[in-house]
């Protein structure tokens, strides 16, 4: 059994910065890509951004790419979320996944579907 938990979330205002963990546990399971969704109140869950297994290639949305940063310390089963310049439109639960997909090419966003782990989420809500 592999566990995600997500911290870090929080109410920020609008500019503003935070950074979002998400720590594995649990079964060791072979060079996950791990991957940031978010989900807004009566939206579907979208993609935020992914990291490879070595952190040497991520992928960010349109919509949060040069704000947001994704990052791994895989000494400490660790995956990050930086995120700057926060907008209103950011307020969602953050969801942090891992994919055991070997595919992936780090070039479209990765859907639910090619999530194999997800942790519970954290709230971020942005006030104006």
């Amino acid at each position: 059994q592999v566990q995600l938990v997500e911290s870090g979330g929080g109410l920020v205002q609008a500019g503003g910065s935070l950074r979002l963990s998400c720590a594995a546990s649990g079964r060791t399971f072979s060079r996950p890509t791990m991957a940031w969704f978010r989900q807004a109140p009566g939206k579907e869950r979208e993609f935020v951004a992914a990291i490879s297994w070595s952190g040497m290639t991520t992928y960010c949305a349109d919509s949060v790419r040069g704000r947001f940063t994704i990052s791994r310390d895989n000494a400490k089963n660790t995956v990050y979320l930086q995120m700057d310049s926060l907008k209103p439109e950011d307020t969602a639960v953050y969801y942090c996944a891992a994919s055991l997909r070997d595919n992936y090419v780090f070039t479209v966003p990765l859907g639910p579907s090619d999530m194999n782990y997800w942790g519970k989420g954290t709230l971020v809500t942005v006030s104006s």
